[in-house]
């Protein structure tokens, strides 16, 4: 391996256990505030509607592509990451003030000034941090709305949706094409260089060697699999490692990070990869693993 890639393929394991271990510390906050992506975590409904919303979703990011739309798509993911901050705020105040005007009004504010903070300054670091607590949030919030088993299932459909829209379809390329020329903060950027700057060069130009200045790696990559550790950790009753962790969410953990290790092997081949099979496969594995040692520790 290049030394010049050791320092940033280790950002990446570190990127997901921060986003991990916070998406189990955030859902105390979560569960107090009341807020959930569904209000029956039992129903497989719940399921269909995420991938249905998924797939509408995308389509319509697809067809602005198309037609060259970019700045209806970049109003329209600028409105998705408001929104977005904006129930992961509202979980934190609401926690601590109940759904009060005062945490009304500190949601509000914060979801607009880290909205126009990421367009305003998209430096890589500023994308990565504000990108951490997204991600954070969304896999905290739909962890504590979705029984472990149907998690289980939705990641096994993700994964082969990933599969099929990278190496068959292949739109999951047209569409991470889509967001890296308009330079949208929806992707975590890892530089491999000290003086890369985002504003500057975006997703990472190609330097004098044909290599790109920065790695990237989607929020969903993160998110997805930390919402089974969530809800493993959520769902599941046990002993508790340090009083904070089950054995089934810390499995997932491993395993997630094991599959990451599996993806980012594919990755150094230069090719566009689905991350989610060897991630969402790797989370799955290190959780049945994990459920299965359970009754070792009591």
């Amino acid at each position: 391996m290049d030394k010049k890639n050791l320092i940033p393929l280790l950002a990446m394991p570190f990127l997901f256990l921060v986003v991990e271990i916070g998406a189990i510390l955030f859902s105390l906050p979560v569960q107090a505030s009341g807020i959930v992506a569904f209000e029956d975590p039992t129903s497989l409904d719940n399921v269909v509607l995420f991938i249905g919303i998924l797939l509408v979703f995308t389509g319509f990011l697809l067809v602005l592509i198309k037609y060259d739309m970019k700045k209806v798509m970049a109003a329209v993911i600028g409105l998705s990451i408001f929104f977005t901050f904006a129930y992961v705020f509202a979980a934190l105040f609401y926690a601590v003030m109940g759904d009060s005007v005062i945490a009304n009004i500190a949601m509000l504010v914060l979801s607009i000034l880290a909205t126009a903070l990421l367009y305003k300054y998209p430096e890589w670091y500023v994308i990565d941090v504000l990108g951490v607590v997204m991600s954070i949030g969304v896999a905290s919030i739909f962890g504590v709305s979705l029984d472990v088993w149907l998690v289980v299932i939705l990641l096994v459909l993700l994964a082969v949706y990933d599969a099929i829209s990278v190496y068959k379809t292949k739109h999951m390329i047209t569409l991470a094409e889509g967001i890296i020329d308009l330079k949208t903060p929806m992707l975590f950027v890892i530089p491999k260089r000290r003086d890369y700057s985002f504003i500057r060069e975006g997703f990472g130009k190609l330097d004098d060697g044909g290599e790109r200045s920065a790695f990237i790696i989607g929020m969903g990559d993160l998110i997805i699999p930390s919402i089974l550790v969530v809800s493993a950790n959520v769902f599941l009753q046990g002993s508790r490692l340090g009083g904070i962790i089950n054995l089934p969410a810390l499995g997932a953990i491993i395993g997630s990070l094991a599959g990451l290790c599996v993806l980012m092997h594919f990755v150094m081949s230069g090719k566009p990869q689905a991350g989610l099979p060897p991630l969402n496969g790797g989370t799955i594995l290190g959780f049945l693993v994990g459920l299965a040692a359970m009754p070792l520790i009591g």
